[in-house]
């Protein structure tokens, strides 16, 4: 019985997620202390040459600045506690206010980027594991190191020169300025946005806006699919129970179909949250590269500015959804296979 009740997907979900509270204070205690050792005052830092002394001291006095680390420390976790992220130094917005403004961009990236990633990588990973030592096999894992080892900026560049021209594909910017104002902000994700609005041109200016960062992004988690379903492949088709289904006569593509492949993609869904952390890691440098107005290249704004207010706000959110999404993670992982629960 008791073997029973520890092996149920509830009890399962509840010891996740009763787990994921010390992880996020693990990490926000991080997030703040590796802030508050970098050299130098943040008000001065951000604001130094932009207002007097007397304007400085009382910046700093109105952010708490001048009161004990664990004082700062205290009101930084009852703020995130309440949904507060706090304000940027440098043009006094709340940071939320940016989230709103820019997350969506970020979201739309990450999410075709991924699409992109497993559309690729898995057919591909299933192609190299059933023929193995082939000539595809070959080239597929080549191209698999390649993806995963090629700077991002890089790739980005190649293809702004190669393909964009050729194809007529823009290289700057998510939308048209002309999309940008007829789309009606409804959920402030404009990728949703022109899709709600139901306007064509629209939605193929922005999908023609999303291809080129979109596969930059995501063959720099390709490999990392490739790898994984092609090494799994391997291994289960040296099992038992494939063996037994040849055995039988079952044609071998259908063994590797319906047996191979669907025990293949288990490990794929459990390293899946460590590929999101991936990707919103290589978005600061895709963003940067095809000046996508999303988070992460506001985010290399506010270093430059050296406005640690708004640099802590973002990396806490980003920090957050990375936890939130491996918890998602682990219980779709459970349902798929029950093994993990015990």
């Amino acid at each position: 019985m008791s073997r029973a009740g520890s092996g149920s997907l509830p009890r399962y979900i509840l010891q996740r997620a009763v787990l994921v509270i010390p992880m996020i204070w693990v990490i926000l205690t991080l997030v703040f202390v590796v802030l508050r050792v970098a050299p130098g005052d943040p008000v001065s830092a951000a604001l130094g040459g932009k207002l007097d002394q007397q304007a400085l001291d009382q910046r700093r006095e109105a952010l708490g600045f001048n009161r004990p680390l664990i004082a700062q420390y205290w009101d930084y976790l009852s703020s995130v506690v309440r949904f507060d992220f706090g304000t940027t130094f440098s043009d006094n917005q709340p940071v939320l206010h940016v989230i709103r403004d820019n997350g969506g961009a970020t979201l739309s990236l990450t999410l075709a980027a991924f699409l992109i990633a497993l559309l690729v990588g898995i057919p591909l990973g299933l192609v190299a594991g059933r023929y193995r030592d082939s000539a595809a096999d070959v080239v597929i894992r080549l191209f698999g190191i390649l993806t995963y080892a090629a700077p991002i900026f890089f790739v980005g560049f190649l293809l702004q020169v190669y393909v964009a021209k050729p194809l007529g594909l823009p290289t700057s910017g998510a939308a048209s300025p002309i999309t940008v104002f007829t789309v009606k902000p409804v959920t402030h994700i404009l990728l949703f946005d022109v899709f709600l609005s139901g306007n064509g041109t629209a939605i193929e200016d922005v999908l023609k806006h999303l291809l080129l960062p979109a596969v930059t992004l995501g063959l720099l988690i390709c490999g990392v699919f490739i790898r994984l379903v092609r090494v799994n492949i391997l291994q289960t088709m040296q099992s038992d129970y494939v063996e037994a289904a040849e055995a039988r006569g079952i044609d071998r593509g259908k063994v590797t179909w319906r047996h191979a492949f669907r025990n293949a993609l288990v490990p794929v869904i459990t390293v899946i949250g460590l590929q999101f952390a991936l990707l919103l890691g290589g978005a600061v440098l895709t963003e940067s590269t095809f000046n996508w107005p999303g988070l992460g290249q506001k985010l290399v704004v506010y270093i430059n500015d050296r406005d640690y207010g708004a640099v802590q706000g973002i990396v806490t959110i980003f920090a957050i959804a990375v936890v939130l999404i491996s918890l998602l993670v682990d219980i779709v992982n459970a349902l798929v296979d029950p093994r993990v629960r015990y």
